[in-house]
């Protein structure tokens, strides 16, 4: 098999595992802070600190073994935007309350049958692209240019340069910070499924990252070394499957279609599967306006919910936890005016 073919795979067996979790382990950006904000229930907003911890710790064990290089990845590799960041991650953010999902989340969902997952995903593939390569890219580049890093851009290679600890010594000391939080939290231990799942997910990311850094340097840099993120790619995806373009088969694709595979086994699994339609059409419409929201905001972000908050908080990239905090905070307005209506 050539390397692409290859890194499809690595990206259809990890995203399998992601929608394993996300249907067997409750893993979901969007569940996570509608529970605790609403129903007051922390658990999956814990499970993500088992996520964190178990990916920070494996990748940089592996960096530290010479088997990748953080500083590679694009999240350590382009000089960081704080205002991208922010801005990306708030328009995503709010986006994803509105649709009720992001784009790993609907992904999730309409492995298990839902129908309005599916807009959702095509509205976010479209959207991303318009951004990412159509219309908008010209004004995107000109506002938001992406440029080579320009020192440390992440907290572990910060913490080197300045005060000369060890990059893993850093990374373990957040790691287990993570990893404590999320086990303080006892409704969480009392869910042995759903920790397992969380070490699978965390396990998943690193190994992204592991085997696309492996392929990389076999393939002469014809593969890139990437993380699964799911704004992008899921324009790729559709581009692939009309065309057969946007770079071919690679990791990004075979992400995407693992997440949807290890949905549909997980629901079939729990006997959730059922096709469900949209009823009310003002629902629909939120949903596609949130959706296009997303596609915006994740190509401005350079990351989704899952792109930023799971595979560039685990490689400690500046980007990652302001992203995410962006992305919570967008989310919870969106909440707060569906809930309480849209009156200033």
């Amino acid at each position: 098999m050539d390397e692409m073919t290859l890194a499809a795979l690595l990206g259809l067996a990890g995203g399998c595992i992601l929608g394993l979790a996300a249907r067997l382990g409750q893993f979901c950006t969007f569940g996570a802070i509608e529970s605790a904000y609403m129903g007051r229930d922390q658990r999956r907003m814990r499970l993500w600190g088992i996520v964190l911890g178990v990916a920070i710790l494996s990748i940089y064990t592996l960096d530290a073994m010479g088997h990748m290089d953080v500083s590679r990845t694009l999240y350590q590799s382009v000089q960081w935007n704080p205002l991208a960041s922010i801005l990306g991650g708030l328009v995503f953010g709010y986006g994803m309350g509105l649709a009720g999902n992001c784009g790993f989340g609907s992904l999730a969902r309409l492995g298990g049958g839902d129908l309005r997952a599916f807009v959702v995903v095509l509205m976010i593939a479209i959207s991303g692209y318009f951004m990412l390569s159509g219309p908008l890219a010209s004004l995107r580049v000109s506002i938001f240019p992406m440029t080579p890093a320009e020192g440390p851009q992440g907290f572990a290679q910060l913490g080197h340069s300045l005060l000369g600890i060890s990059p893993l010594i850093v990374a373990v000391i957040i790691a287990i910070a993570l990893i404590v939080w999320a086990l303080a939290h006892t409704p969480l231990r009392d869910e042995p499924v759903m920790m397992f799942w969380g070490v699978m997910a965390g396990l998943s990311v690193a190994g992204a990252f592991w085997g696309t850094t492996y392929l990389n340097e076999t393939s002469f840099e014809q593969v890139a070394i990437q993380g699964h993120t799911f704004t992008a790619p899921l324009g790729a995806t559709l581009l692939y499957m009309m065309t057969s373009s946007s770079g071919g088969l690679g990791f990004p694709i075979g992400s995407v279609a693992g997440v949807l595979l290890g949905a549909f086994i997980g629901s079939m699994i729990k006997g959730h599967f059922r096709w469900e339609p949209c009823d009310d059409p003002r629902e629909l419409g939120r949903q596609i306006f949130g959706a296009i929201l997303m596609g915006f905001g994740g190509v401005v972000a350079l990351g989704c919910s899952v792109g930023q908050g799971v595979s560039a908080f685990s490689t400690l990239a500046f980007s990652g936890p302001v992203t995410l905090l962006a992305i919570v905070l967008g989310c919870i307005v969106a909440i707060r005016q569906l809930l309480a209506g849209f009156e200033p």
